[in-house]
C-alpha cells in the first residue's frame, strides 16, 4: 500500500476535539486512508452514507438520535459525507454534544459538502484535501530510481492510485474514471441542466492545456453563453478536476491582466479526455503535460505541507512570459519549464526588470524533484 503523506498529518489531529474532514476527488483514496487510521485507532463505528440506513440515521438528527447511534464508540468515521441533507448541522451536533467522541469525514464533492460545513463548523474542524498519488509518496514507495524510470509513464497516465497500482490497465480505468465516475457527483448537481456540456466543456479544456483560456471562444465553441462558460468552470473545480491560473500584475500596462490557463489535477484525466495515450516521442503537447505535472505536482506539495501561497502565470501583451510564479510571505518565485534539459530556456529580461527581487529557476527533467519538493 503506498503510504500517504497525510496519514500521520491527521494523526496529529484527532485527537484535538475537532472533526477532521477529508476531502478530494473520488478514486484518490481517501476512505483506504481513513479506514487506515480509525482501524489502528482502536474500535471504532463507521457510517457509510451511500448506505440509505446510515444515511437516514444522520439526516435531521437530533442529540436523542445520535445518542442510540453513536452509542458506546469514542471514534466515528462518517464516509460519504456529501450525501447528508443537513450535513454540517449533524456534524456540529456531533462535536458540540459529544465531546470524547473523535469524528473523521470524507467526502468527494466540495459544492455538497465543504459549502454545507463551512459556516456551522466554523472552528470545529480540522480540514485536508486528498490528492491523486504525489511524486514523494510515489518515490518513497517505490524508491528513487524506480520512480525515475516511470516518469515518461506518468505524465501520459498521471498518478490516480489504481492507475500506479495496475500497470497495463491504466486506459481502461482512465477511461471509467472519465467517461462519468470522477465527475458522478457534478452530474447529479441540481445546478446542471446540460450534463452534455459538462462533457463537451472538459474535453475543449483538455485540448487547451497550457494555452490561456477565453471564455469567449468557449461560448463560441460550445454555443453557451458565457455566464454558463463561468459557471461550468467553478462547478469543475469544486469537483476536483480543474483548476485556474491567473496572471500576476503590478498594474503594468504591457502585462496582460484578465485571461487565465486552466490545468487538470491529473494528468491521466486529461489525456483520457483528449483521447491521446501516445508516448511523448509522438506527442506535440509534451511541454503542456510537462506544466500541468509539475504545477500539480507543487500543489499537492504546498498543501502536505501547509505552504500558503499564491500561485500565477506572467506573461506581457508582447507574449513574453513565465510559466509559473508564487508568492509567499513577501517573496516572489519565478519558474520556468523545460522538458528537455539540452534546450535553451530562460526568464524574459523583461521580467527579471521590473522584479529584481524575484527568485528564479529553470526546471528540467533534470532536477524537478527539487522543485516538486520545494528546495527551490
Amino acid at each position: 500500500m503506498i503510504i500517504r503523506e497525510l496519514e500521520q498529518i491527521i494523526r496529529s489531529r484527532i485527537n484535538s476535539g475537532k472533526a477532521v474532514i477529508l476531502l478530494g476527488p473520488r478514486q484518490t483514496g481517501k476512505t483506504t486512508l481513513m479506514m487506515k487510521i480509525a482501524t489502528e485507532a482502536g474500535e471504532f463505528l463507521l457510517l457509510n452514507c451511500d448506505d440509505p440506513v446510515a444515511r437516514e440515521q444522520l439526516e435531521n438528527a437530533n442529540i436523542e438520535k445520535l445518542t442510540r447511534l453513536i452509542g458506546k464508540y469514542k471514534l466515528v468515521f462518517i464516509d460519504e459525507a456529501q450525501r447528508i441533507r443537513n450535513t454540517g448541522l449533524t456534524l456540529k451536533l456531533i462535536t458540540d454534544t459529544f465531546r470524547d467522541v473523535r469524528l473523521l469525514v470524507s467526502g468527494s464533492s466540495s459544492f455538497e459538502l465543504a459549502d454545507k460545513i463551512s459556516e456551522p463548523l466554523t472552528g470545529r474542524k480540522w480540514e485536508f484535501f486528498l490528492f491523486p498519488v504525489s511524486w514523494k509518496e510515489l518515490s518513497d514507495h517505490s524508491g528513487h530510481l524506480a520512480a525515475l524510470r516511470q516518469l515518461e509513464t506518468r505524465l501520459i497516465y498521471g498518478m490516480y492510485p489504481d492507475v500506479i497500482t495496475n500497470p497495463g490497465d491504466e486506459i481502461e480505468i482512465l477511461r471509467q474514471l472519465s467517461d462519468s465516475f470522477l465527475y458522478k457527483d457534478l452530474l447529479a448537481f441540481q445546478g446542471i441542466r446540460r450534463p452534455d456540456l459538462i462533457v463537451n466543456l472538459l474535453r475543449a479544456l483538455a485540448l487547451q492545456l497550457g494555452s490561456e483560456v477565453s471564455y469567449n471562444e468557449l461560448s463560441r465553441l460550445l454555443q453557451v453563453d458565457k455566464k454558463t462558460v463561468s459557471i461550468y468552470i467553478d462547478l469543475l473545480e469544486k469537483a476536483f478536476i480543474v483548476f485556474r491560473l491567473m496572471p500576476y500584475r503590478r498594474n503594468q500596462r504591457t502585462e496582460i491582466g484578465k485571461s487565465r490557463k486552466i490545468f487538470f489535477y491529473d494528468n491521466g484525466i486529461r489525456n483520457a479526455l483528449a483521447a491521446n495515450f501516445n508516448p511523448l516521442t509522438l506527442r506535440q503537447d509534451t511541454g503542456a503535460l510537462w506544466e500541468n505535472f509539475l504545477i500539480s505536482e507543487r500543489m499537492k506539495h504546498n498543501h502536505y505541507n501547509r505552504r500558503w501561497v499564491n500561485s500565477y502565470f506572467w506573461r506581457t501583451t508582447a507574449q513574453q512570459e513565465v510559466d509559473y510564479l508564487e508568492e509567499s510571505e513577501g517573496q516572489l518565485s519565478a519558474y520556468e519549464f523545460k522538458w528537455s534539459a539540452s534546450g535553451r530556456s530562460r526568464i524574459p529580461r523583461s521580467f527579471i526588470s521590473s522584479y529584481p527581487e524575484a527568485e528564479t529557476m529553470i526546471v528540467t527533467h533534470d532536477n524537478f524533484t527539487d522543485f516538486i519538493a520545494g528546495v527551490h
